[in-house]
């Protein structure tokens, strides 16, 4: 299986008026065609940026993005147009990616229209039905606007809106996140469904760990800008090395009565992205922080096979 994507130490970084905020801070990893990436972490910690990096909607700060074998780092407006027929979004919040003033119909056939991929309106319309039927969106909402459409109907226009030009790579930004639970499903199981028939990549961002150990085959935990744990989904709920991932897997739910509490609770404050230092960015809400933690970065360290994490005293902690 090939490697589609791969970003090799990749930064994006914001000047504001207190100083450069760190979004994402040398992120690398690779995502195998077909296969689905999980980027999970609280909010903040830099992972919509990541996605929004690897597209070209924000520019990098340093770092290199291949993508089928070829560095589209830095790349003209003509190269990124034609990038984009191949790499495409599922925004977070539909209706605030989506034109009030433009029809279903309109929005999903858009693409097809700036790319010139029809002969003819009836050919194009012809598309965008054949689109909205793989989506599962009834053909009597062609001609209807996106506020009369609920939550998970406007989040189906989103995924048409990227299916339609037959991309190699979506980015899906939290697709599920505004969704109530069962339609929180139809929208997972379209994905793989749609996923296995045109051998999709994804680059799944989301904060609900429930759903990404539900769709994705590896996972890359991020904190404040950086990647601090990856590894194959099995492999991180079965073992979790670094402390942040330990905390974020026990704060899963259990569907249990009387199931015991065995959540970390984290403590002291979020070490500020802003002009930061060398050092582990997690240390100050870190219950097994040394000195050294607070004065030197840590590497990513592979400790078993395609398992990375960046911690000190990881083999200490667990025991290796």
């Amino acid at each position: 299986m090939a490697e589609i994507l791969r970003v090799e130490n990749l930064k994006k970084h914001f000047n504001t008026r207190k100083g450069v905020l760190h979004a994402v801070d040398g992120v690398t990893f690779g995502v195998q065609e077909g296969q689905t990436l999980g980027i999970v972490g609280e909010s903040g910690c830099g992972k919509s940026t990541l996605g929004r990096v690897i597209l070209h909607l924000h520019e990098k700060t340093a770092g290199k993005i291949i993508f089928n074998g070829e560095d589209i780092s830095d790349v003209s407006q003509a190269k990124l147009k034609k990038l984009r027929e191949d790499m495409q979004i599922i925004f977070q919040d539909p209706y605030a990616s989506l034109n009030p003033r433009m029809t279903v119909g309109d929005i999903i056939g858009e693409p097809l229209k700036i790319y010139k991929k029809c002969d003819s309106k009836e050919a194009l319309q012809k598309k965008v039905r054949e689109t909205m039927d793989v989506v599962g969106l009834a053909e009597r909402t062609f001609h209807l606007y996106p506020h009369e459409l609920d939550g998970g109907r406007r989040q189906r226009m989103g995924t048409a809106r990227a299916l339609i030009l037959d991309p190699k790579l979506i980015v899906c930004d939290e697709p599920v996140s505004a969704l109530d639970v069962s339609i929180q499903a139809q929208i997972l199981n379209l994905m793989m469904d749609l996923q296995k028939e045109r051998n999709l990549t994804y680059l799944f961002i989301t904060h609900n760990l429930s759903v990404v150990k539900h769709i994705s085959d590896d996972i890359t935990v991020m904190y404040l800008g950086q990647m601090v744990e990856k590894a194959k989904s099995s492999e991180i709920f079965a073992h979790q090395y670094h402390p942040y991932t330990k905390a974020l897997i026990s704060a899963i739910p259990l569907p249990k009565f009387n199931a015991p509490d065995n959540q970390i609770i984290l403590k002291g404050e979020i070490t500020s992205p802003i002009n930061v230092t060398k050092s582990c960015r997690f240390a100050p809400r870190c219950n097994y922080a040394k000195p050294e933690c607070f004065h030197s970065e840590p590497a990513l360290e592979e400790i078993s096979k395609d398992h990375f994490v960046k911690c000190h005293f990881v083999r200490e902690i667990n025991g290796l």
